[in-house]
């Protein structure tokens, strides 16, 4: 093999074994507009101020026809070029987060001491000596949520391939600016900051446990499965994928984080405003449209009563939201500038009805897909499971000991 010199990182390959991932990074270049914009600031909404976090995300791509010579150009944005001394089978599973590896296929700005000094969009394409290549992309929030930076990059490959857009992207975000004054006519729970640390396990010891990170898959039989178990009292008319999922796996993480009967909890979520707004908000929407909804209850209450009794926590959250609910969180943040609060809180990320095996910058579609690390420990990530789109990959980090009682708990 033969070994760039640059950064490394240990992983397990696909084969199980262990070895160093060393990537020789090239000089950032800056890429210019190819025509001239226009200057001044860019109104961002309170959706979009409300979730300025940095997301990594990793694409890789391999052609039988096509080699990774002219990725970088062909590319164009990604001009941060790197080199990597392996191929992208000895990746393995991109599916569970792996911030010290997977991070070095992604462009760190050096020295940013905050999220301000770092650009919107960061790219990096990493050849491999299999003829492949990767492109990861670290993303500003507030630019878009997932559906947008979807659209983005699949455009970015339409316009790679020569080929027009479909939608052209709608960028007045001020169709989303707070009402003057501030109309606040809903409570919004999803800031609710919850005492934390109330748990029959001693909280020094939970605080020293090592965090794992592991990924579970939920293919059709096992969701089929949830949901008739869902229904199976009676109490519910009816139960989507999500619901029944989102239920199952709040329930198991307070069993398995052992919380106390009365401690209170909250589930956030997010849901996709766009043909929720009155108007709908239009085609290509170039922004956040999604805004966080929750559920607040006694981690007693939500393990001691069925899964059904989950469910409709989380039926019950997506009801709340409507045009005025949505234009009422966007008042209660101009108003009060808080941000929702992860105390005490499980925040379940869906990506899995995401296109990310759709992007196409001429190799075809991505042979591997996934995020790089989740953004923080009370997250998990619901991704869709590779070339079998159906299956869901659940994604979270616990506690050690947490994890092993989480595992038991998803043989269903």
């Amino acid at each position: 093999m033969v070994v760039e010199a640059g950064e490394s990182a240990s992983m397990y390959n696909s084969n199980g074994n262990v070895f160093q991932l060393r990537v020789k990074q090239g000089e950032p270049t800056l890429v210019s507009p190819a025509e001239e914009t226009d200057k001044g600031l860019y109104f961002l909404s309170n959706l979009d101020q409300n979730i300025a976090v940095i997301v990594r995300t990793i694409y890789c791509f391999k052609s039988d026809e096509k080699d990774n010579s002219k990725a970088g150009e062909v590319i164009k944005d990604a001009l941060k070029k790197a080199e990597a001394d392996c191929t992208i089978e000895d990746i393995g599973d991109i599916t569970k987060p792996d911030p010290e590896t997977l991070g070095k296929l992604v462009y760190d700005i050096p020295g940013a001491k905050n999220i301000l000094e770092v650009p919107p969009l960061v790219s990096q394409v990493t050849k491999f000596k299999c003829g492949g290549f990767s492109l990861g992309l670290c993303m500003n929030h507030c630019m878009f949520d997932g559906i947008g930076a979807m659209e983005f990059v699949n455009s970015w490959g339409q316009t790679a391939r020569g080929l027009p857009l479909p939608v052209a992207p709608f960028l007045d975000r001020s169709i989303l600016k707070a009402r003057n004054p501030p109309k606040i006519d809903h409570l919004h729970q999803e800031f609710s900051e919850l005492i934390d640390g109330n748990s029959s396990c001693n909280s020094s010891e939970v605080n020293e446990d090592k965090m794992l990170y592991r990924s579970f898959c939920f293919d059709t039989e096992k969701l089929e499965k949830l949901k008739a178990k869902a229904r199976e009292d009676g109490a519910l008319d009816k139960c989507s994928t999500f619901e029944a999922l989102s239920a199952f796996v709040w329930k198991a993480r307070t069993r398995a984080l052992r919380l106390l009967p009365e401690q209170q909890i909250k589930l956030l979520f997010a849901v996709d405003g766009r043909p929720k707004f009155n108007p709908p908000l239009p085609k290509g929407y170039f922004g956040n449209g999604i805004v966080l909804t929750n559920s607040i209850c006694e981690a007693g209450e939500l393990l001691e009563k069925p899964l059904s009794h989950a469910v409709g926590l989380v039926q019950d959250a997506i009801k709340m939201v409507t045009d005025g609910y949505m234009r009422s969180a966007i008042d209660y943040f101009e108003a009060t500038r808080a941000r929702p609060s992860l105390a005490s809180t499980l925040l379940i990320t869906t990506w899995s009805r995401l296109s990310f095996y759709t992007t196409d910058f001429g190799w075809g579609e991505p042979i591997l897909s996934g995020p790089v690390a989740l953004p923080e420990k009370e997250v998990i990530l619901f991704l869709s499971n590779g070339t079998e789109k159906k299956n869901i990959n659940v994604l979270l980090g616990l506690p050690a000991s947490a994890m092993d009682v989480f595992q038991e708990l998803m043989n269903i």
